[in-house]
């Protein structure tokens, strides 16, 4: 996979008088927390880079935030004001803390809202303020239960999470805060509520974004360790490098009360290694917990077993596709792959005190909008031509049912979870689609596995995540779409994704029965429909009740185009960005889900494309052209304001034998 190079995030240039607070030297914890109080400690380092020792005072204000971050005008607490000698070239560590009275608690939402509050120190030299060093924290209670998981506040948290890479699509590498704020956001409608970094430190403004939108985060160090995994990878420079990096990372993150764990490794090569690699593992953990002592520490493992000594090393178990099995379809039966069986119970017997995480669950491969018949009546299968599989599009059906040879459908995982509830939840490979990593087809140029493509476009499996994480939000969605003028009067299964219970099927008004979801079912599914154009139109239920509906309809051709921004106004700032989707549609408005027509954008007033996608992970046009064809009915265009120059922007996309569509944008000075 690529990982993008170069300076893809900001680099700071930090100038403080010579007796300052050191570089990440801030650390407040939260303890006995409580509804009526909480008591917060603050634990300081001070630097003396001067050439005399240097007698100063320090005091700490603690002030609530607002939602969009802005502090109140007078703080709710303060910890006594102290002297302290800081040596010359030396240092000096200072703690005090500071109990709150009816503290406004940081937790995921729904049910929880993710407050945060603001440490406000400063330092003076015989009066003079010399420092001010500001620390955003929340106050939270974090306990984990092996046998029923993550507990925050003391409600238990099931980690519905996916795994992302920090590349940001068409962007590329390089960080930028609207963007990723509209990944988060399309994550949460989904009902994710965590974050796996997958594999690296995140960008610290991405942790900024989790505390504010109250994601639960696993914050991971490294892809390897002493073991390559490729000849020029980060095997080089471990033994030199590891304790540095471990430490700097969790100095710089500790204080982020998204951040639950720290994940120190993933699938790395000690775990073949036996008592050596178990070494490395708790050497690891040593330096994390000096750094921080109050979150657990754990590796992600692919291969090492309950009875292995790599396992006994970490905190917490944390197991890529093991929980469900590896490759336990008698197709692999007599390979030489590696075939695992599943290891949740015999990981639970093993270490009954530790709670159990799925690091990794899934790898379901699919392309949006793109599907293969026949459809398999496995709720799992691997991926083959004529089995969800077409290696001459280089597409893969996204009926949600095919994944990698080591991987599994979401039925599937759905299901183990299910038969495990001590099991504290799964993080999904992959919530987005991402470069690089083109699994199973390399000629093309982006990831299979993410569940939103890589423009932005949800798949298909996006709602059926949506129907088992968010069970109280009513909704329904059919799937394929109806365009199939070479298969009338053939099977084209339909299915259907909800977070109800039943659901009735209708072809051009003729009832196709009323399914019930069995027991460790999570998709309804009519597999001998027999295609004719027209209407499929399902109503569902939950417990007898109406619940939700969904339509899908056959299309005329392609007549015109349809364009929507995300957000109408930005900042012209030069970073704030507008993602405007652009639809082609038949002359009704519909959305032509087989529409591969050539769009071309263009711009007017203060501001400029920076990229377009249409999520075809196929497809080598230039992330920067201003042309491109639609994929699947869909292409997405990024838009800037330029920097200094409020105005109208206007977006006009045309294409030959196409009414335009034009979308305008706001850039406003604030």
């Amino acid at each position: 996979w690529y990982p993008g190079g170069g300076l893809y995030r900001n680099v700071w240039l930090v100038k403080t008088a010579p007796v300052h607070v050191a570089q990440w030297g801030a650390f407040v914890t939260t303890s006995k927390v409580t509804p009526a109080s909480a008591t917060v400690s603050l634990a300081l380092t001070l630097d003396n880079d001067s050439a005399k020792d240097a007698g100063v005072e320090v005091q700490s204000l603690v002030y609530e935030l607002s939602a969009n971050g802005i502090r109140g005008d007078s703080p709710v607490a303060g910890l006594e004001s102290r002297s302290v000698d800081v040596p010359s070239g030396g240092s000096a560590r200072l703690d005090g803390s500071v109990v709150i009275s009816n503290p406004r608690l940081w937790g995921p939402p729904p049910s929880q809202q993710p407050h945060l509050y603001l440490a406000v120190t400063e330092i003076r030299d015989e009066g003079e303020l010399i420092d001010i060093c500001e620390t955003r924290f929340g106050i939270r209670e974090l306990r984990f239960d092996p046998d029923w998981g993550v507990y925050v506040n003391g409600e238990r948290i099931e980690l519905k999470g996916v795994n992302n890479h920090h590349d940001l699509g068409a962007l590329g590498a390089a960080f930028n805060v609207r963007a990723a704020e509209r990944q988060l956001e399309i994550l949460r409608e989904m009902g994710c509520n965590a974050i796996r970094m997958a594999h690296n430190p995140p960008a610290p403004e991405l942790l900024e974004l989790t505390d504010r939108m109250g994601f639960l985060v696993v914050d991971e160090s490294f892809d390897v360790w002493e073991r390559k995994k490729t000849p020029l990878d980060f095997h080089l420079i471990f033994p030199d490098w590891h304790e540095q990096d471990m430490r700097a990372l969790v100095r710089r993150d500790r204080n982020h009360p998204s951040v639950i764990m720290w994940s120190t490794g993933n699938e790395v090569g000690e775990q073949y290694t036996g008592e050596q690699g178990a070494a490395i593992a708790e050497q690891l953990r040593e330096i994390t917990l000096e750094e921080d002592p109050t979150r657990p520490t754990t590796a992600s493992m692919n291969w090492a077993k309950p009875y292995m000594p790599f396992p006994g090393a970490l905190d917490l178990v944390s197991l890529n596709y093991q929980g469900e099995g590896i490759r336990q379809d008698p197709f692999f039966e007599g390979t030489e792959r590696i075939r695992t069986e599943p290891q949740y119970p015999d990981f639970h017997a093993t270490f009954p005190g530790k709670v159990i995480v799925s690091s990794e669950t899934a790898s379901t491969l699919s392309s949006r909008g793109f599907y293969t018949f026949p459809v398999t009546d496995s709720v799992s299968t691997y991926i083959r031509d004529g089995r969800g599989g077409d290696s001459a599009a280089q597409q893969v059906s996204d009926y949600g049912l095919y994944a990698v040879d080591f991987g599994s459908s979401p039925d599937h995982v759905f299901a183990s979870l299910d038969r495990h509830p001590f099991v504290a939840g799964e993080f999904v490979w992959t919530g987005w689609d991402y470069i690089g990593e083109p699994t199973p087809y390399y000629g093309a140029r982006s990831s299979y596995s993410g569940i939103i493509d890589l423009a932005g476009f949800p798949k298909d499996r996006f709602y059926q995540y949506q129907a088992r994480w968010r069970q109280d939000f009513p909704m329904a969605h059919i799937l394929p779409h109806w365009n199939w003028p070479d298969r009338v009067g053939q099977v084209t299964p339909v299915h259907v994704f909800t977070s109800g219970d039943e659901a009735e099927l209708f072809l051009n008004g003729k009832s196709l029965g009323r399914k019930r979801k069995g027991e460790f079912e999570y998709r309804l599914r009519w597999d001998e429909v027999l295609y004719q154009p027209g209407e499929l139109h399902v109503v569902t239920y939950k417990y007898g009740q109406p619940w939700a509906e969904d339509v899908v309809e056959t299309t005329g051709e392609p007549a015109g185009l349809a364009a929507k921004a995300d957000r109408t106004v930005i900042a012209a700032n030069g970073k704030d960005l507008s993602f405007i989707t652009v639809r082609v549609t038949d002359k009704d408005g519909r959305t032509v889900p087989t529409a591969d027509n050539k769009i071309t954008f263009s711009v007017s007033g203060p501001g400029e494309i920076v990229a377009t996608d249409n999520g075809d992970p196929t497809s080598f046009t230039p992330f920067q052209s201003h042309s491109r064809k639609a994929f699947n009915g869909l292409c997405l265009v990024i838009v800037r304001g330029i920097p200094g120059e409020p105005g109208q922007i206007i977006l006009t996309a045309e294409g030959e034998g196409l009414d335009k569509a034009r979308v305008t944008v706001t850039a406003g000075s604030g």
